[in-house]
């Protein structure tokens, strides 16, 4: 599980980090992820996230029944302390790839919308000009003209505040990205020491058996 949550990680923040700043790959993954979301993309999207949502709950459902098994502090089974130490990391590389995959969802929402407000932008100078070079048309026209450039400028105005609003939500989850990275390389570390341990007490168990088997 892990060989295949780690590279689905690694795309997913490089996908991440490609809408987050405007370079010329933003625009291809923009349109590659509009292309996802049309036809049969959603349909197969849900299904992958359905199926590791039914895997997450499977682990999550084990964690806790070896938890429910250790009853004794003192006398807890290595084996068991290993599979919970593995299922407690591949939950979390899930739930983490999970957060990673709203996450983009999200940030491609922004990209567009910001796409849209500067379109509207370029659209409301051009009438701008239009309307500066039209002065001694129509006063009816013009007044129409002039209301019409209001509304969109208090369209523009309230676009720009929500898209300040989402940009802070997007820095947020940035930094809950952050922690969730490092509380990942803190269970790498964990495990390791659990294998180490387990493998300690299986040389001592050997030890053990070879001093029962050959008394002296």
């Amino acid at each position: 599980m892990m060989r295949l949550l780690f590279p689905v990680i690694f795309v997913e923040m490089v996908v991440i980090l490609l809408l987050l700043f405007k370079t010329p790959l933003r625009k291809l993954v923009t349109m590659g992820l509009d292309r996802l979301k049309r036809g049969h993309g959603p349909v197969m999207v849900k299904t992958v996230v359905g199926t590791v949502l039914v895997v997450f709950t499977s682990t999550v459902y084990g964690i806790i029944s070896i938890t429910g098994r250790e009853v004794d502090p003192g006398a807890i089974n290595p084996t068991d302390q290993v599979l919970m130490a593995r299922n407690l990391l591949d939950a979390s590389l899930m739930g983490f790839m999970l957060f990673l995959g709203l996450m983009i969802d999200r940030l491609h929402h922004y990209v567009r919308e910001l796409r849209l407000l500067r379109k509207a932008m370029e659209a409301t100078k051009k009438m701008s000009q239009s309307s500066d070079d039209g002065r001694n048309a129509n006063p009816e026209e013009f007044k129409a003209m002039g209301e019409e450039i209001t509304i969109l400028r208090s369209k523009i105005k309230n676009r720009e505040s929500e898209y300040a609003a989402r940009a802070d939500e997007a820095k947020a989850a940035e930094a809950k990205v952050e922690a969730m990275k490092k509380q990942s390389e803190g269970l790498f570390l964990e495990y390791d020491k659990l294998m180490e341990d387990n493998k300690n007490l299986r040389n001592q168990l050997q030890v053990i058996d070879k001093s029962l088997s050959h008394p002296e």
